[in-house]
C-alpha cells in the first residue's frame, strides 16, 4: 500500500470513529442548538432595526449608535458566528479524548505505527468534522440575517462580502478546534483540551494580556479571531487581519506537530 493510499485509509478510519460517538453528535447538536437559540431570540430587535433604517442608510442596532446599516448587519452576522467559535475546540476534545476515555488509543498505535501518518489521519478526520459543523453554523447566521433584511435587501445575506465574512469564520473554526484537539493528545485525556480550551478563552475574554501588553493579547488564538474577524471601528483590537491569520495557522502546526513529536518519544522509550 502507498503511502498516499495508507493516509487515506486512516482518514477514512479516523472519520468513522468520530461519526460513530453518541458524545460528539451530542454536543453537536447542542452547539446548533444554541447557536438557533440565540439567534431566533434576536431576530425580533434585529428586524425591528432594520425597518427603522433611515433614509441615509443608517441603523441603530443599540439604542444611540447609529451606524451605515449594510456594514453593521454584516458585522452582526459575522459575531454571531463567532461565538460559537468557543464551542468547537471543545467539541475537538471531545473526538480526540474518546480513545483515552475507551483505551482504545494502544489499539489505533498497533493499526496505524507511523505516528506522523497518525497525527495527520486524526488531524484530517476532525478538521472534516468541524468543516460540516461550521458550515451549519454559518448557514443558521445567514439565515437569520436574510431573515431580518429580506423586506430591505434580500440579497444582503448571500452577498460576496457576508459570504467573505463566513469564510473567515469557519477558518477560524477549524483552526481553534485543531488547537483543542491537540491540547487533548497533549494531555491524553478529554479535560486537558477543554482546560486549555478554558485557560485561553478566559486570557482573551477578560484581556488580562491586552491590558499588559497588546502583542501578547495578539498571540493567543481567540484574540486572532477577534482581530480576523471583528470590525476594529466597534471593537478594540490588537492587530489586523493579517498578523492573526498567521497567527491562528501557526498554533495548530506547532501544537499538532508537538504532538507528533511526543507520540514518538513515547515509543522511543
Amino acid at each position: 500500500m502507498g503511502a498516499l493510499a495508507a493516509v487515506r485509509a486512516s482518514v477514512r478510519a479516523e472519520f468513522t470513529k468520530i461519526i460513530t460517538m453518541r458524545s460528539v453528535w451530542i454536543a453537536t447538536a447542542v452547539i446548533l442548538a444554541l447557536h438557533l437559540l440565540i439567534q431566533r431570540a434576536n431576530l425580533g430587535s434585529n428586524t425591528a432595526a432594520v425597518t427603522a433604517i433611515t433614509p441615509q442608510g443608517t441603523i441603530e442596532i443599540f439604542t444611540g449608535d447609529p451606524e451605515p446599516a449594510r456594514g453593521a448587519l454584516l458585522d452582526l452576522m459575522v459575531a454571531g458566528s463567532f461565538q460559537m467559535v468557543l464551542f468547537l475546540p471543545v467539541l475537538a476534545a471531545l473526538i480526540a479524548g474518546q480513545e483515552f476515555r475507551s483505551r482504545q488509543l494502544d489499539r489505533t498505535l498497533l493499526a496505524v505505527p507511523h505516528r506522523g501518518r497518525l497525527v495527520i489521519a486524526k488531524t484530517i478526520a476532525a478538521a472534516g468534522f468541524l468543516t460540516v459543523v461550521a458550515v451549519l453554523i454559518a448557514m443558521i447566521s445567514i439565515f437569520f440575517l436574510y431573515a431580518a433584511t429580506r423586506a430591505w435587501d434580500p440579497g444582503l445575506a448571500t452577498s460576496a462580502d457576508a459570504l467573505c465574512g463566513q469564510a473567515g469564520f469557519l477558518a477560524l473554526a477549524v483552526l481553534t478546534g485543531l488547537v483543542g484537539l491537540a491540547f487533548t493528545m497533549l494531555g491524553r485525556g478529554t479535560l486537558a483540551g477543554i482546560g486549555a480550551t478554558v485557560v485561553l478563552t478566559v486570557l482573551t475574554m477578560t484581556r488580562l494580556l491586552a491590558r499588559l501588553s497588546p502583542a501578547l493579547d495578539a498571540m493567543l488564538p481567540l484574540s486572532a479571531g477577534r482581530n480576523l474577524l471583528l470590525n476594529p471601528a466597534q471593537n478594540t483590537l490588537s492587530s489586523g487581519p493579517a498578523p492573526a491569520l498567521i497567527v491562528l495557522l501557526l498554533w495548530p502546526l506547532v501544537t499538532l506537530t508537538a504532538t507528533g513529536i511526543v507520540l514518538y518519544r513515547q515509543d522511543a522509550r
